[in-house]
């Protein structure tokens, strides 16, 4: 087999790019956010009374393990009334981009799984072994269009990483504020002019 040069300096560009939009983007959100996330915090410290961060096994780049931060929006598996909320307008995940700068997640990509979601979904076998070689996202092709089973799931996963460039990411970067500030259903309505999707 040949060594093409070219090729190899360009996916090293493209990944110190992408490293330095996450880096980026990272702060700029913690910077904007910051003011919420205080407010956030003190709501669920005094009014929901539980631990303010969720820490959860995910898997990886490479299927290493780490631990994803959010905000902890359930007690005893069910929504709080300030969870209900985080979730829906997605702030819940604003402490994901501590995982981000500490290169366990990139802004876009797969969504991360944990271990037993892997072994549902039967995504061991060596057809998903590239899933595994890019970070996790915050963001996706699959959180976008929804991903209502491992089809469809697997399918926009896999177009990203076949796809994926620092445009690309600023699209669904942009899609997703869409989807938090006027909802998931109307910007898909919008995307895909499909009335059905949920």
């Amino acid at each position: 087999m040949i060594f093409n040069f070219s090729k190899y300096m360009k996916t090293i560009k493209g990944k110190t790019m992408k490293r330095l939009f996450d880096i980026t983007f990272s702060l700029l959100a913690l910077t904007v956010f910051a003011f919420p996330v205080i407010l956030i915090s003190i709501v669920l410290v005094l009014r929901e009374k539980h631990p303010v961060i969720f820490k959860q096994n995910r898997i990886g780049l490479n299927k290493s393990i780490f631990a994803i931060y959010k905000f902890q929006t359930m007690v005893n598996e069910v929504p709080t009334k300030t969870g209900k909320f985080l979730r829906k307008t997605g702030l819940d995940e604003i402490p994901q981009f501590i995982n981000v700068l500490k290169g366990e997640m990139s802004i876009v990509g797969p969504r991360a799984l944990t271990d037993y979601d892997i072994k549902r979904l039967n995504w061991n076998t060596a057809t998903y072994s590239i899933r595994w070689n890019v970070k996790p996202g915050i963001s996706g092709f699959a959180q976008i269009y929804g991903g209502q089973n491992k089809e469809t799931s697997w399918y926009w996963d896999k177009k990203y990483i076949d796809h994926s460039n620092i445009v690309i990411d600023l699209i669904v970067v942009i899609i997703s504020f869409a989807m938090n500030f006027i909802g998931k259903r109307r910007v898909r309505n919008i995307i895909w002019l499909n009335k059905d999707l949920k």
